[in-house]
């Protein structure tokens, strides 16, 4: 769950803290100090009539297996949000979790749904004041503050004096919290354990709230960075018809198309990634100054923040099939005001105000944005205002900018390439390794500059300047020509996915030729299409994506799993990506127009996987063989929105019925599990 902020809660359905991000409080709090776990997990007991005290919480600690509660007989999503149910004899217990959207708030839920007695709740709040990056062992060797105020309890991190205090109430019949001086517990975070990382780690606790549930009754631990007026605006049953109210808006502003079944609730999916860039303070400023708002894309929960290329990539699914025009402008203007040397930024680092450079693909994705931008909106002021700075861009890419980025003057064509420097989308990295460094005229930058030359020529020409138009309509013949003599491979009947790099020409078989046949000006002759497509279906593609390597290949990694210099030897060497399912299906649509069937079953093995990893949710990244594990990070922006707009997508070309798609009111992931 996410907050509209960048901040979120993430944990298992068992309750157990698996991994560092799991939290149900990770503040986005401002730059320096980035995300911040404060309210890491809760334990939680009922009381019965006979005084008997059940867990309704799993937990692992270092010294003793887990063991899932027997208790817990069903989970769920309603609207895109956690319910829990729990059975002790006759006594039925629903959980809620709830981030009201815009605070670094959460909101823990419980009512007493079955049962003719009461029950008394105990909570146990563990806190864990470090940043969502940090290992689990980084932590603090002192105690925490506690300031009482009648029912309101501030705990303040002794070791981090610029971190906010984590504010905590409690409200239903007869609250308390019992004080026990704060205690230190270790627990073992298995998933890190798994991952080569760091597993044990310490979290402080208080003491433990309590209240009574009666029949029908609920209460509701709230716990939050914000300040006590903020906190109290709004009751915990207000909060909540609240955010049930925006996600029916967000429903009922989305394409038609998106409005029921799995495409719904992927359009909630997309919701996550959308966010105010609230520690980057400055954007905020700026855009108010300008009559705008500040807005961004995280890449992907965990761990990333806002990536260009993600960002550009995921766009259209994001916001301009969900009906979010006026955040895709938002986002599309505060990208332009980062442009450098020609190039937007590949990322802003967690708790910086400036973003890195190091991309060579980031800044053409920007040109297709826009393009999908305009198509849709219609908004010709905000490109108006861009086309300097896109005439900008590619003159420096004309003669040449950052990181050997330009035109090579022999050919047309584009190159890139620095030592120690990842630029493609293939950018693994570990200790200094480069794992597909990819240096050289790389084909899917090619496509990419060449569909934005074609871009810029229309454009151009739209707005009188016919001179300059022509500039750029001689410069994309010119790469088109040098392109279709350099990268066709008749060994393989596809394409070279390198040319000119410092091997030679590389014959591996990847995903990158697609971008020649499924971009809006596709470089590949069409002659050639049909046999690229031929190839990448016979050998990349799988029921959740392609996969980045072709099997065979001496490179060949059939799982992602292990440490991290494992992983990343496998993150582009056969992993599949769910993302790339999009541009397949652009391709595949051009050379057979009518196959919606055959995009249907291309994007069907999601509907299963919308049930497992990040419940509702599309992961980054999958093994490349059987059963295709998900890995990587648990919920992707370019994920979700590709196979969101290839759904709709379908639905427009042949109506849900033909296309394979369910009826209104059916789901797709049937995210309900029971125990």
């Amino acid at each position: 769950m996410t907050n509209g902020l960048g901040g979120y809660a993430s944990g298992s359905v068992a309750g157990v803290a698996t991994r560092r991000y799991h939290g149900l409080l990770i503040a986005a709090l401002p730059t320096p100090i980035g995300r911040t776990v404060m309210l890491s997990h809760l334990g939680e007991w009922v009381r019965l009539p006979d005084r008997r005290t059940v867990s309704l919480a799993g937990e692992e600690r270092p010294e003793r297996a887990f063991e899932l509660p027997e208790v817990l007989t069903e989970f769920r999503l309603e609207m895109g949000l956690p319910v829990w149910t729990f059975h002790v004899g006759d006594v039925a217990i629903e959980k809620r979790i709830l981030l009201p959207y815009g605070q670094n708030t959460v909101h823990v839920n419980y009512r007493l749904t079955g049962g003719g007695h009461g029950v008394r709740l105990i909570l146990r709040p563990r806190l864990h004041f470090r940043g969502h990056e940090l290992p689990v062992e980084e932590g603090y060797d002192q105690p925490c503050r506690l300031h009482v105020m009648s029912q309101r309890f501030e705990v303040h991190a002794e070791n981090n004096p610029q971190l906010p205090p984590l504010r905590m109430t409690m409200l239903g019949r007869d609250p308390q919290l019992v004080l026990e001086g704060g205690n230190f517990e270790d627990f073992f975070y298995r998933i890190e354990a798994a991952r080569g990382y760091p597993s044990r780690g310490r979290v402080w606790t208080p003491g433990r709230f309590r209240a009574e549930l009666g029949p029908g009754e609920e209460c509701t631990l709230i716990a939050s960075t914000e300040s006590w007026d903020t906190i109290q605006a709004l009751t915990p049953q207000q909060a909540l018809q609240a955010e049930h109210a925006r996600r029916e808006k967000l429903i009922e502003k989305a394409d038609p198309a998106a409005r029921t079944g799995r495409a719904a609730e992927l359009v909630l999916a997309a919701d996550q990634f959308i966010i105010a860039p609230f520690s980057r303070q400055a954007d905020a400023a700026r855009a108010l100054a300008e009559g705008d708002q500040a807005r961004t894309v995280i890449a992907g929960y965990h761990w990333f923040t806002d990536w260009g290329r993600d960002t550009m990539i995921s766009l259209e699914g994001l916001t301009l099939t969900t009906g979010r025009h006026a955040e895709a402008g938002y986002i599309l203007r505060t990208f332009l005001h980062y442009v450098k040397d020609g190039l937007i930024p590949n990322m802003f680092p967690e708790g910086h105000n400036e973003g890195l450079y190091h991309t060579a693909d980031a800044t053409l994705w920007l040109f297709h944005a826009m393009d999908r931008y305009v198509t849709v909106t219609g908004d010709r002021l905000t490109l108006r205002h861009a086309i300097p700075v896109f005439v900008d861009i590619i003159e420096h890419h004309l003669r040449g900018t950052r990181f050997n980025i330009g035109v090579d003057p022999r050919d047309g064509l584009l190159r890139q390439g620095a030592e120690g420097y990842q630029l493609t989308w293939m950018d693994a990295k570990v200790d200094g390794w480069v794992v597909t460094p990819r240096r050289g005229k790389a084909v899917e930058l090619n496509a990419l500059f060449y569909n934005a030359l074609r871009l810029m020529e229309r454009w151009l020409r739209e707005e009188g300047q016919d001179p300059k138009a022509q500039e750029m309509a001689q410069h994309a013949r010119r790469l088109c020509e040098s392109f279709n003599q350099r990268f066709w491979n008749p060994q393989t009947g596809c394409l070279y996915d390198v040319v000119d790099g410092e091997g030679g020409d590389d014959p591996a078989i990847r995903p990158n030729m697609i971008f020649s046949i499924s971009l809006p000006h596709p470089v590949l002759r069409p002659e050639r299409w049909r046999s690229v497509l031929d190839v990448a279906q016979r050998l990349l593609v799988t029921p959740v994506g392609l996969r980045s390597l072709a099997p065979g290949h001496p490179d060949y990694k059939p799982y992602y799993d292990g440490d991290l210099r494992v992983r990343d030897a496998a993150y582009h060497q056969g992993t599949v990506w769910g993302w790339l399912a999009g541009p397949f299906a652009d391709a595949w649509l051009k050379v057979h127009p009518d196959d919606n069937e055959g995009i249907a079953r291309l994007i069907e093995g999601f509907a299963n996987h919308l049930g497992e990893a990040c419940i509702g949710s599309i992961s980054e990244i999958f093994d490349a063989q059987e059963p295709f594990t998900p890995r990587g990070c648990v919920a992707q922006a370019w994920s979700v929105a590709e196979v969101l707009r290839i759904l709709v997508k379908c639905r427009h070309a042949a109506g849900e019925q033909r296309a394979g798609m369910p009826s209104a009111g059916q789901t797709w992931s049937q995210a309900v599990v029971h125990a």
